[in-house]
């Protein structure tokens, strides 16, 4: 194997939101053999970097869902901002719609002000309208999304269209589906966007020549790596394009069924060191 791409949540991240020795180890192997490791996420690249400071990791990273790739240094490679006027109307709707909102920025994670007090009225509601409901699951969720670095808040989205720095990825956040459904209903038919969803509670937005897939077709191509000769491993449907690009493909026991039934074959959970399974199995 030439390359293999991994994603993060809930691949190469177990549910504590760490990285398994037998991972970082597996990992290191492949390197050693001369296979190049991409780390392709959702996540913004600085916070990417966060993850691995600790394990002795270091890869290419294709970040924001396919709108950034950086190499093992961190220098910028590629990237792909979502249009100006798409970013306008984007960030007008979900504040119309008091969603909770995150926008991938070159070193920041912007964020309104009253995120959580947003995402807080939401369980709230749920609760009052179902006393009986568990949250644990949904504080999960919660303490899951607040874990990344580089947050920096923010009064109002207009302060961060004044910013002018480029857009890449915008996340928006919800506990209640018919919020989740309605976003979805309008940004599917955008001709310039690229609509994603990384977890049950949200959906992303990139351009439209941005996706895991493309960066990773890119990323090949620079390195001289046949695609036939690269292997992806992901658990959800953000992950669906860099399997189809992929010539070999690997679902996370623990993901989607869509993204099953795409790869080639499932390996085990992520807490159960799925990846490195994987790895080995290509390897060998």
């Amino acid at each position: 194997m030439e390359l293999i791409a991994i994603d993060l949540d809930g691949t190469l991240l177990n549910s504590q939101n760490t990285i398994s020795k037998e991972n970082i180890d597996a990992i290191k192997i492949a390197q050693q053999k001369g296979t190049e490791v991409v780390i392709a996420t959702g996540r913004a690249e600085f916070d990417v970097r966060n993850v691995l400071e600790k394990t002795g990791l270091n890869t290419w990273v294709i970040g924001a869902n396919g709108a950034t790739i950086h190499e093992p240094n961190g220098t910028l490679f590629h990237s792909v901002p979502i249009e100006e006027q798409d970013a306008v109307e984007i960030l007008k709707w979900l504040d119309k719609e008091h969603f909770y909102y995150e926008v991938f920025s070159d070193s920041a994670i912007l964020t309104p002000q009253n995120g959580r007090e947003l995402l807080q009225i939401e369980m709230d509601r749920i609760q009052s309208a179902n006393p009986n409901e568990d949250v644990k699951k949904l504080r999960e969720a919660l303490e899951k999304q607040f874990s990344q670095t580089g947050f920096y808040h923010v009064e109002s989205y207009q302060d961060i269209l004044d910013a002018g720095s480029p857009i890449y990825n915008v996340l928006a956040f919800s506990f209640e589906q018919e919020k989740l459904d309605k976003g979805w209903g309008t940004f599917e038919d955008y001709p310039n966007l690229t609509l994603v969803s990384s977890a049950l509670h949200n959906f992303e937005l990139e351009h439209k020549h941005a996706s895991k897939g493309l960066a990773l077709e890119k990323l090949a191509n620079h390195l001289g790596h046949s695609i036939e000769r690269t292997a992806a491993i992901g658990d959800s449907p953000n992950d669906l394009s860099m399997i189809a690009k992929a010539g070999h493909s690997a679902a996370m026991a623990n993901g989607r069924t869509a993204v099953k039934e795409a790869s080639n074959f499932v390996t085990k959970s992520n807490d159960d060191h799925g990846v490195a399974h994987a790895i080995h199995h290509w390897l060998t």
